[in-house]
Formats: structure tokens, C-alpha cells, sequence
């Protein structure tokens, strides 16, 4: 068991947010029941830096993040560079949005360290051995609606903090805030990918991505189609892991990218509007980088799969 802390790291980077919330162009808020919200998008511009920051308290201070100009098949965008060495912990343990809030009328994913508090979701938790104790949890939610006093009792009671010690950070799609953080979690979502087609997430030690950074879009359609397409089509990824099975380890790589999906092709705003809206009717195997790198430290052998796919990043970005 891991004695790093996640909510405790990251709690670090929240008051530097806080602290300087005119210089990350953030509203810090007075939530219900003495709870803290960090407003980075709604009534706040945000903007780079305070989605550069959020990507780390995503971590759970265990990863970093870089704001770049990163190179897609000939085309310069701006983009995120997110490396860390502690992998499953920063990403499955604190960065995966694997919590569905839902109190009332409220409904949000929820990420960040406080999801290593709630065990949500435990099997996932049991897996990868790992949960946090901690007096003060840090949840971050992507959404344009703020949380009433019901979903501050909620979140606080089911990670055992007092609602007080509760911080929770909120990024609608639609602000440029939200999407350098979602375009920070491209380590993540190789790592789920690998997850979810059976490789041992464990044997990951070291993970470092990039992905280009999705426009914002007035409407929620489009601004969502974009923060998943830069991650689908434009999103590259770097493991090293410690395997014993080069061969195997081949077929697992070869399974990873978003190109092994039969939905593969097509801008995600096209995709989702054919399933009727409905993330479940939609092939699990899209959620992926467009390409992913793996060396294995054991053998020294490197196995890659995947590429960008320009055409259709550049139509979803409405580049000419």
C-alpha cells in the first residue's frame, strides 16, 4: 500500500490555486455546509493555466503538466505534455473520471484525489491496491452547474471528511479550462484502454502523453465531439512497463489505439449523434489515444500501434 496521499499533494496545488485565483482567472467560491468551490470556467474565464494546474490536482499532484506546441503530422497546435512516474496511482487512483455523482437533479463525473477516499469505483481500487486517508478531499467535476448543499453531504460523507474540508473544482466543457484538462488526461486514457482489454495495469511504471488542445465551442454538443476527438485522433502516448511476454505485449499494444474500434473514422460529434446521444450504444474500445509507444524495461524492446489521423482532427477543430 502506497503511503503517498494523493488529496494531501494535491490540496498543495489547490491553495496555490486559490492564493492566486486573479492570476488563474478562477472564482473562489463559499460552497454550501463550508465547503470550498473553485470556479474555472462558469462565471470565471480560466483559461491555460488554470487548466495546466487543474490536469495536476487531477493527478493528485503526482503528475505534471506543460502547456506546448506540439507537432500532428505537419500541423502545429497548442497542446498539453503530462508525464509521471507514478502512473496507475496519478491516473486510475486520482485522475480517472470513474465516479458518477448523481443527487437529485445534480449530475456530474467526478475525478480528481477525492475519488481515492470514496473507493468509487472499489474494484478498481482493489486492483490496483491503493486507497488514501486523508482529512481533506479534493474532487473535481466537469459540469455548468454548481453543487447544492445535498451534494456537498454527499461527496464529503461517502470520503469521510467534514463537509468544511471538502474543495471541489468545477470545468464546464465549454471553457478553454476544461479542455487542457481533458487534454491532460491522455496518459489516463491509455492506461484505461490497457485496463480494459486485460493487460496488468501494474506492470505500468512510467507514463507520458500529449494531445493537442480542443478548441472551445459555445455549444456543449461540439465543445464534447472536440475534447474527445484531440484524445481519439490526435492524442500519443508513451509507457514503459515491465513485462515478461514481448509477444504478448505486442498484442496488447496493437489493441490499445482508438483505431481498433469499429466506430473508428468519423468526428465524435457525428458518432454520438448516431447513437441517439447515448454514450452506452457507442464501442468502448474508441475511448483511446490515436497512438500509443510501450518499452519494455525488462527486454529493452519497444512496440508501437496507432498514428494521428489529421484529416479528421482538422475537421472537428474546424481547421482548414
Amino acid at each position: 500500500m502506497s503511503r503517498l496521499s494523493v488529496n494531501r499533494i494535491a490540496l498543495n496545488l489547490v491553495k496555490e490555486l486559490i492564493d492566486n485565483q486573479e492570476y488563474y482567472q478562477v472564482k473562489v467560491l463559499s460552497g454550501p455546509s463550508g465547503s470550498t468551490i473553485v470556479d474555472a470556467g462558469i462565471e470565471a474565464r480560466g483559461g491555460f493555466e488554470a487548466g495546466r494546474i487543474i490536469t495536476e490536482i487531477c493527478m493528485g499532484g503526482l503528475g505534471r503538466a506543460s502547456i506546448v506546441f506540439g507537432y500532428f503530422d505537419g500541423r502545429i497546435l497548442p497542446a498539453v505534455n503530462v508525464y509521471t512516474d507514478h502512473p496507475v496511482i496519478a491516473t486510475m487512483a486520482s485522475q480517472y473520471a470513474g465516479w458518477r455523482v448523481k443527487v437529485g437533479k445534480f449530475f456530474a463525473l467526478g475525478s480528481g484525489p477525492a475519488r481515492a477516499l470514496s473507493l468509487e469505483p472499489k474494484a478498481l481500487y482493489e486492483k490496483i491496491g491503493y486507497r488514501d486517508e486523508a482529512d481533506e478531499a479534493v474532487i473535481v467535476f466537469e459540469t455548468s452547474s454548481k453543487p447544492d448543499e445535498s451534494v456537498v453531504e454527499y461527496v464529503a460523507g461517502k470520503c469521510g471528511v467534514k463537509p468544511s474540508s471538502l474543495y471541489i473544482i468545477l470545468t464546464p466543457t465549454t471553457s478553454l479550462s476544461a479542455m487542457v484538462q481533458i487534454s491532460g488526461r491522455i496518459v489516463e486514457t491509455g492506461i484505461h484502454k490497457l485496463n480494459e482489454i486485460g493487460f496488468d495495469i501494474n506492470r505500468i511504471v512510467y507514463g507520458f502523453g500529449y494531445a493537442p488542445i480542443g478548441f472551445p465551442h459555445p455549444d456543449f454538443g461540439r465543445a464534447m465531439g472536440r475534447s474527445n476527438d484531440v484524445i481519439l485522433y490526435g492524442g500519443v502516448t508513451f509507457y514503459g512497463v515491465d513485462f515478461e511476454d514481448d509477444e504478448l505485449l505486442s498484442r496488447f499494444v496493437s489493441e490499445t489505439p482508438s483505431s481498433a474500434s469499429r466506430d473508428y473514422g468519423r468526428p465524435f460529434h457525428q458518432i454520438f449523434k448516431e447513437a441517439g446521444y447515448d454514450f452506452y450504444k457507442i464501442d468502448p474500445h474508441l475511448f483511446a489515444p490515436a497512438s500509443i509507444t510501450v518499452f519494455n524495461i525488462r527486454t529493452g524492446r519497444i512496440h508501437t500501434s496507432g498514428r494521428v489521423n489529421l484529416e479528421i482532427l482538422s475537421r472537428s477543430l474546424g481547421l482548414s
